[in-house]
């Protein structure tokens, strides 16, 4: 019983150094330490932020900044294939309207360290692709400055498009950072119509003393059914949401013109479809002539024969199509 007494006074200077040095410890050491991180973190995003208005991440940046944490910021990730050898028209449009985005948010007055806009290309990044079980570029994805990405944290592009307005719509949506879009000046639009006007002048300068031409009723239908044409296949729609041409699957190549939606579609399909119509509208007029025609009977039946195949055939075509996009339509014609 002495012994053990002895050995614990012996040990008491021990315990007493012990416990001093535990009331010296600062208090909260560990998150002194987290916050020193996430200042760390904060200021060389905004450093890269500072140079460019988009920051280019590899695989070791994306974890580090984008997943790991500790994170108060948001991040938005553009996942793409920007290198010529990958042939993705899409990924360099997309890019664009991504950087007028992000330029947009970069030199705006509410510009902060609570969101960043960066991009992971494949060629830098394929790790990053694999494990996020990525396969298609591009891809725009938010990353919340707390939990995990949901659902509508990926934007879909398929559906919407990738321009400007779309992106901060959705931004504004999962982040509440509303981004106003300023565009650089485009002069292209106000040179076209100066060059029309001027092309349009010209000729009527040069017609001045015969314009019995502007009474033309073949002229102005001809313009009447362009502009038609360009309506019903839905080319307002593509200027508004911005589509991309076409889709190409990454895993075995094939190229869709046809979106499966139906509420997308792609620009080569906006084509098809005035090409279609423009085939439909001259089997009409043909049938039209072959009827209201006083010439040979031959001839007239020829037409008609003519005008005929290209109505059922480019109408079934036209319905096939659309049986693709609304799943469920029952009826087809010749072409399913």
């Amino acid at each position: 019983m002495a012994s053990v007494w002895t050995k614990t006074f012996t040990n008491l200077p021990a315990l007493a150094v012990f416990v001093l040095l535990l009331l010296c410890l600062p208090p909260g050491g560990g998150q002194k330490k987290k916050e020193n991180l996430l200042s760390e973190k904060v200021d060389q995003m905004m450093e890269w932020s500072s140079r460019r208005s988009v920051v280019r991440m590899n695989g070791d940046k994306f974890r580090r900044f984008v997943k790991a944490p500790p994170r108060n910021y948001s991040v938005i990730v553009m996942f793409t294939a920007l290198q010529p050898q990958r042939q993705c028209s899409v990924c360099r449009q997309a890019n664009e309207e991504y950087q007028v985005l992000a330029n947009s948010w970069r030199y705006s007055s509410a510009f902060s360290n609570k969101l960043f806009f960066t991009v992971v290309d494949y060629d830098e990044g394929a790790d990053v692709f694999q494990q996020l079980n990525m396969n298609s570029a591009p891809t725009f994805m938010h990353f919340p400055a707390k939990g995990k990405p949901k659902r509508a944290d990926t934007f879909d592009l398929q559906r919407i498009g990738f321009a400007s307005e779309q992106l901060a719509k959705w931004i504004a949506d999962r982040t509440d950072v509303q981004i106003r879009v300023f565009r650089p000046p485009n002069y292209s639009g106000t040179i076209a119509l100066a060059l029309l006007v001027s092309l349009v002048g010209g000729l009527l300068y040069l017609r001045r003393n015969n314009l019995e031409f502007i009474y033309n009723k073949t002229g102005w239908a001809m313009a009447a059914l362009c502009v038609v044409f360009a309506m019903t296949s839905g080319q307002m729609w593509n200027h508004i949401r911005g589509p991309p041409y076409a889709h190409k699957n990454p895993q075995n190549g094939q190229v869709s013109y046809i979106h499966g939606s139906s509420q997308a579609q792609f620009v080569a399909e906006s084509h098809i479809i005035l090409l279609l119509n423009a085939a439909i509208t001259m089997g009409m007029v043909l049938l039209n002539e072959a009827a209201t025609s006083k010439g040979d009977v031959g001839k007239r039946r020829i037409i008609c024969l003519v005008g005929l195949g290209l109505v059922v055939f480019f109408f079934s075509f036209l319905l096939s199509i659309f049986r693709s996009k609304y799943h469920g339509y029952p009826y087809s014609f010749l072409i399913k």
